[in-house]
């Protein structure tokens, strides 16, 4: 059982398989292992301190493993490995689970503590790194995992919706809190853990909890952008670690060519750009022109659309936990592409818009933006979130932004920042990150989302973040005041690409495919009601309702519903059993 349960997510770790199974204490752990750090046998998992007898499965990377390994060290701890999972088995073995407040990382991981009959689950303070956990029932223990489809082989898992998560999916694209898409599997927080006792959680607690900006009078914007400099710059050299070769996805935007720049000054570094086929999506020239600004060993990609329709299907299963995310699937042939030219690590600009004001949503925060009262407003908020998709979850969307906006002293810019940060990335954009590039046995690092980096940026108040020309000021200063890139990269507008989506309309061969799926008998138009927007989007090429009846975009929704349907069935979930 343990292994099928393994087997499930082989493509997490090919490199190598371990089990510790105690019988007596029903304990039973599964690893595999992508070796980066460390490649000899020495780095096996589950890991075993032989002082303590703690177990540890660990996925991730703890970046500040060899300052630790030398506090470690002065502690009177000797290794026999040079890998950072060694590091945070005797970090754990020194202060506990407080070790969460040393290690900068991206980590999901478990210790078992045989001493007090008790296991650990943390998840990283971004939520870089999933962990799922399933109470199997009375007296039958919680099952934990990287991905949802390690429950599938395990008796007694049912594979019945969470209607509440099918709901927020349908307006957000995503599940949003705790609970996931299969009813009775919960997601563990960013910056949370538990302990877990006789089968059952007894302690749960948030270890990380994003500060509030400085005022006005605090903030030095010279200060901040050295301060900011010197941070990104330690932190994207940590990030080149590793004993496998590392390269950089370059956009030829402002977020990825400021890391690129960064590494450049550092080591020698390659450069992989995207491009498709055929289409008006190309960021070739602008990742050509920040690679030859820094001088890396550039790779240009390109990606065919009969690539990216012919994976639609195969690429569902990776969505386990519902996402409706639809770069998931030109990512993970990136990340393909990558391994293909030999690189296992690979560096993304993934977390700058929504740590420093890169999104036009940030735009609201602006005085003057959204007038009336407060709930007025968090409507207007809403509508742009999901209201314009389907809108049934403004009350719920409602509650979440006035906790933010208390807790901010009713600062718009902070909290529209929390939700971005808090729920936006962990539940979608991290997730197609992490599950893109896992599925195809790479390791997607982000040096925006390391906790020192993102603890800086919520210092950062509204007017140093954005301004009526755009957003992310701060970070063009540390780009211009270092000259890390060129004035036409630092001033370019902001550019996004919903390719899939946009074949809804513009690819009558996609058009005919999502149509035939969506308005099948056995689909989910008719259980969900939506057979009628369906029909008239694809018969008539309308486009969506007016305001106020809910769905005002009616490709958004295809989109989400394709992906639903797809999901369904692979996962073996019919509509009518939901």
């Amino acid at each position: 059982m343990l292994a099928r349960a393994r087997q499930q997510l082989i493509h997490r770790g090919p490199d190598d398989q371990g089990t510790y199974f105690d019988a007596e204490c029903g304990i039973a752990l599964a690893h595999n292992r992508l070796s980066i750090i460390d490649l000899s046998e020495h780095g096996h998992q589950p890991m075993i301190d032989p002082e303590t007898g703690n177990v540890l499965v660990f996925n991730g990377e703890i970046y500040n493993y060899r300052e630790l390994r030398e506090t470690l060290k002065a502690a009177g701890h000797a290794f026999q490995s040079e890998s950072d999972t060694e590091v945070l088995l005797r970090a754990f073995a020194q202060w506990g689970i407080d070790c969460v407040h040393r290690v900068k990382g991206m980590f999901a991981f478990a210790v078992w503590s045989p001493r007090q009959q008790s296991l650990f689950l943390a998840r990283d303070p971004m939520g870089i790194k999933p962990l799922y956990y399933w109470q199997m029932g009375p007296g039958r223990g919680i099952a934990f995992a990287s991905e949802v489809k390690a429950f599938l082989p395990l008796p007694g898992f049912t594979r019945k919706l969470n209607r509440r998560s099918l709901q927020q999916f349908l307006e957000f694209g995503y599940s949003c809190g705790e609970e996931t898409i299969f009813d009775g599997v919960l997601k563990l927080l960013p910056g949370s853990w538990v302990r877990i006792e006789g089968g059952r959680v007894v302690e749960a607690q948030t270890y990380f909890e994003a500060p509030n900006p400085m005022s006005a009078a605090e903030a030095d914007g010279p200060k901040l952008a050295e301060t900011l400099h010197n941070t990104l710059d330690q932190v994207v050299h940590q990030h080149l670690v590793a004993d496998v070769p590392v390269g950089i996805l370059l956009s030829g935007g402002l977020d990825s060519g400021i890391i690129a720049a960064l590494a450049a000054r550092h080591q020698p570094i390659q450069t992989f750009t995207m491009g498709f086929d055929n289409s008006e999506v190309d960021e070739r020239p602008y990742g050509r022109a920040v690679s030859t600004f820094i001088g890396s060993q550039h790779h240009e990609l390109e990606i065919r659309p009969e690539e990216i329709t012919a994976g639609l299907e195969e690429n569902v299963r990776y969505f386990d936990d519902l996402f409706a995310d639809w770069g998931m699937i030109s990512t993970r042939l990136l990340y393909h592409k990558c391994r293909e030219k030999g690189i296992k690590v690979v560096i993304v600009g993934e977390g700058a818009d929504e740590l420093f004001g890169g999104y036009g949503v940030f735009g609201n925060a602006l005085p003057g933006a959204l007038r009336g009262p407060r709930q007025w407003r968090l409507f207007q908020l809403y509508r742009q979130y999901a209201g314009r998709r389907y809108g049934q979850c403004f009350a719920e969307f409602s509650r979440l932004m006035n906790s933010y906006l208390e807790r901010t002293d009713g600062d718009w810019f902070s909290a529209i920042r929390l939700f971005e940060t808090r729920n936006q990335l962990p539940n979608n954009y991290v997730m197609k990150v992490d599950k893109a590039s896992m599925a195809v046995s790479v390791e997607a690092r982000v040096p925006y989302l390391d906790s020192r980096v993102a603890e800086l940026a919520y210092r950062v108040p509204r007017d140093l973040s954005i301004g009526l020309g755009g957003g992310k000021l701060l970070l063009k200063q540390v780009a211009r005041n270092y000259r890390l890139l060129p004035d036409e990269i630092i001033n370019r507008p902001k550019f996004g690409a919903p390719l899939a989506v946009s074949w809804m309309d513009d690819s009558p061969s996609f058009r005919n495919y999502a149509q035939e799926i969506i308005l099948s008998p056995s689909g989910w138009a008719d259980e969900l009601g939506l057979r009628g927007a369906m029909t008239a989007y694809f018969a008539r090429g309308q486009r969506g309702y007016a305001f106020p009846r809910a769905i005002s975009i009616f490709r958004n929704l295809a989109w989400r519903l394709l992906i639903l349907n797809l999901w369904s069935r692979w996962y073996l979930v019919p509509a009518h059993a939901s």
